[in-house]
């Protein structure tokens, strides 16, 4: 399939580029000048020196690398910004009232994007250097510490939005995003443009009140954060908040304005959600052992939060759900050997008993 997409070789490089990155499924492309984003280290400075990442402590520990590109490998010339689409058929926001339902966030309802994407970009780069030979290549997907939108942003991808997060003209709110760092000097893309305005959807859409201002994000109070990333209990005063999400939250990208242009015909297939984690029923996940767990969430980004993690945010949505039907098991999880789903369970059965 990438074979026979490929330009003719008269082409500039940077044209043949893109078509490769488009025929490896690649929904949005460009190019950034490594020193594009200047603003990018006072900016995480300041995140940090807040404290608003909680514990994510690896936002801290290499904050020297994640600041510029040329922080994490001195020789970079040119960033070459890619996103893959997983735009939702049905609105992210449907399950909402199916209280008894838990809500995975759409992005993790398919395949691992860490997966996906890496290999994707791997094959994009192996064909640069065949291209260039004298080109060196660094891939990287999520797990090191670059700062892909504000990258992408300068890339002409889209533009950071009032949520932090990346917003595009032809995609919305659902792009996966992978960066492919090289030595060459490559002709940059016209940066992306804030087109926010005066909308204020993603703001008033937050359960939590993530957002102490505009471009602005607390993850401490993020349920994303909470449900994924924070390993303990999760703080009392946001649990009701987070209603019936079980891992992540799409509210902030599902009411942007934006995503009614997102094609979904640009989705990746791989991004297609799975049938048992595009509704789980509370009363399935409650009832997971390790083992169990592992199973269901096989090849799932679901995976890496662990059993613990996963019974204690079903356990929340549980108490938030109204449902008496969930005491027996909620007494049994009260009981739990983690001391985190047990404090959720008895949180749970005292709301539903309220």
């Amino acid at each position: 399939m990438v074979a026979e997409a490929l330009p003719p070789p008269d082409d500039r490089l940077e044209d043949r580029l893109e078509a490769v990155a488009r025929a490896h499924g690649f929904a949005a492309f460009g190019i950034a000048r490594a020193d594009a984003a200047p603003e990018t280290a006072e900016r995480l400075n300041q995140w940090l020196a807040e404290g608003r990442h909680g514990d994510m402590i690896w936002m801290e520990s290499r904050a020297e690398q994640r600041g510029s590109p040329q922080g994490l490998w001195p020789e970079v010339r040119s960033v070459i910004a890619l996103g893959m689409s997983y735009a939702p058929a049905l609105d992210p926001l449907a399950l909402a009232a199916h209280r008894t339902r838990g809500r995975i966030s759409v992005y993790a309802q398919g395949g691992d994007y860490h997966d996906v994407v890496k290999k994707a970009l791997k094959g994009v780069a192996r064909w640069l250097i065949g291209e260039a030979e004298d080109a060196e290549v660094k891939v990287f997907v999520d797990t090191a510490p670059v700062m892909e939108k504000p990258l992408s942003a300068a890339a002409g991808l889209g533009w950071q939005g009032k949520h932090t997060n990346l917003v595009s003209r032809e995609h919305g709110s659902w792009l996966f995003l992978g960066a492919i760092y090289t030595t060459l000097d490559l002709t940059p893309s016209k940066a992306g443009r804030d087109t926010c305005g005066s909308c204020a959807a993603c703001q008033d859409a937050c359960p939590t009140d993530a957002f102490p201002a505009p471009y602005r994000l607390d993850a401490r109070r993020c349920i994303s954060y909470l449900t994924i990333e924070h390993n303990g209990p999760i703080p009392v005063a946001l649990r009701r908040g987070i209603g019936n999400r079980i891992y992540g939250c799409d509210d902030c990208l599902a009411v942007c304005p934006w995503n009614k242009f997102a094609d979904t015909a640009h989705r990746h297939r791989a991004f297609l959600p799975r049938a048992e984690l595009a509704a789980p029923s509370l009363g399935d996940l409650l009832d997971l052992d390790d083992a169990a767990f592992r199973e269901v969430f096989a090849g799932s980004p679901i995976k890496r939060i662990g059993r613990g993690r996963m019974v204690r945010n079903a356990a929340i949505a549980a108490g938030n759900s109204g449902d008496r039907g969930f005491v027996p098991v909620l007494e049994r999880l009260a009981k739990d050997e983690s001391p985190m789903v047990a404090d959720a369970a008895l949180w749970a059965l005292d709301e539903l008993a309220s």
